[in-house]
């Protein structure tokens, strides 16, 4: 395959839209074929034809595989379930919290982060003053929980929502989520495998990612492979609609693509969730209001998935590679943070989703690179700014369509047996300067 920096690269552009407009068709893909019943029998093995024997060998290793390491395979699925991230992977710098700052070019608001410091959020103004703090450590959400051997993360929160009234909506990855109010009181936890993202509706309804680990033999009879799902939760934390990211794929003109995903363990990695408003829908059904975007992080890919029909209607790859955080933006255009498309660089592409033209990009400057190998995000702000994650490095910044950085923020938290390393920034969020903070603790306000 071509390195993603060469100007040669192929874009496939699966969506259906896009298909239209010089898209690179991935497989054959044929309307009146059932392409799960065709996925499904690629992937068997067949050794036996005998009456009273099912077609596949492996249909029958699986069942005796089970019998003979229950215990084995279990716990298998428990450390699958709870795979996630390290607290912290680069050394500490000497400086940090607000490190850079000109008011006349940020836009004005506040920072609402979780760290890999702790299981907790913080809010901040622009110079870092922390105005109030949740916190909730995993024990006291889920005494009860059985952890794997090794790997459960419950010393932070993945990702996290604030609410208008001071409530959070928080994750521990793999596990489940849960709500707190303004004083950190628990009201409700879920121990729903929430992981990665979550988008809340102006209704009120809860978007959720979540995954299960199981033994699925159609793709290996001997190791389990985690499920992808998306959850529809209302406003209590009860499930209302589940929708298999998996058999959305095998069930759409995209099956083709699963050729591409391993066999076992984590196989999608999905690690973003955007409900769609409907702004990109006079240019193709697929990005309907209500149909959810999705970053499948193994395939470099990102994809919609229609709620109601549950198929993916739409797939991009791109010069991007696992990537996060992809996003519409005004101008019928989206941004994605680029994570490993240069290599030891990343970068934000803004990028037309269906002529697949880049119409900016930012990857840093040459004394002042931006990378994050893992996770990150991006948030284009109301000023036309871009605020971007970095979470590997701690760091934050905020920067104008001329590629100026007006906002820097470094973490002050450590991790490490010895504190020598910055804590991972998982997410930072400018919300608006009138967000209400009435309910903030006047001690921290102060």
């Amino acid at each position: 395959m071509a390195s993603p920096s060469c100007s040669n690269r192929l874009w496939l552009a699966l969506g259906a839209a896009s298909l239209a407009l010089n898209a690179v068709l991935v497989g054959a893909i044929v309307a009146d074929v059932d392409v799960r019943a065709k996925l499904g029998s690629l992937l068997r093995e067949e050794t036996s034809t005998a009456p009273n024997n099912p077609p596949g060998r492996w249909q029958r290793r699986a069942a005796d595989t089970r019998a003979k390491n229950d215990e084995s395979l279990d716990e298998q699925m428990r450390q699958l379930q709870t795979i996630g991230y390290a607290a912290g992977s680069q050394n500490a710098p000497e400086h940090s919290d607000v490190t850079r700052y000109e008011p006349e070019l940020a836009f004005d608001g506040l920072n609402f982060m979780v760290s890999g410091h702790a299981p907790e959020a913080v809010l901040t103004d622009m110079r870092g003053v922390v105005l109030h703090r949740w916190a909730r450590e995993f024990r006291s959400v889920w005494p009860d929980y059985a952890a794997p051997k090794r790997g459960l993360n419950d010393q932070f929160w993945r990702r996290a929502h604030l609410a208008p009234n001071g409530d959070v909506l928080a994750i521990f990855e793999g596990v489940g989520l849960f709500k707190l109010d303004a004083r950190s009181n628990l009201v409700w936890a879920k121990q729903n495998g929430a992981h990665h993202d979550l988008f809340v509706s102006d209704a009120g309804e809860i978007y959720v990612l979540a995954r299960e680990a199981k033994l699925i033999e159609r793709y290996d009879p001997r190791a389990p492979i985690l499920e992808e799902f998306v959850l529809v939760l209302d406003a209590a934390g009860e499930e209302r609609r589940r929708v298999s990211v998996l058999q959305a794929f095998e069930q759409s003109d995209y099956a083709p693509l699963l050729a591409r995903m391993p066999r076992s363990g984590d196989v999608f990695h999905n690690n973003t969730l955007e409900v769609l408003d409907g702004s990109l829908a006079d240019r193709s059904p697929a990005f309907r209001a209500g149909n959810v975007l999705i970053s499948v992080l193994n395939l470099d890919l990102l994809a919609v998935l229609d709620l109601d029909a549950q198929r993916i209607v739409w797939a991009l790859t791109g010069p991007w590679r696992l990537q996060h955080q992809p996003t519409v933006v005004d101008g019928g255009r989206m941004l994605v943070l680029d994570n490993q498309g240069l290599g030891e660089h990343s970068r934000v592409l803004e990028f037309d989703p269906f002529s697949q033209q880049i119409h900016w990009s930012f990857s840093g400057a040459a004394d002042a690179p931006f990378f994050t190998r893992t996770c990150g995000s991006v948030q284009r702000l109301a000023n036309g700014n871009t605020l971007i994650t970095e979470s590997d490095g701690g760091r934050a910044l905020e920067v104008t369509r001329d590629k100026r950085v007006v906002w820097e923020f470094v973490s002050p938290h450590r991790a490490g047996s010895r504190g020598e390393l910055i804590a991972t920034l998982f997410d930072v969020v400018r919300l608006a300067p009138d967000f209400p903070v009435n309910w903030a603790q006047a001690s921290e306000r102060r």
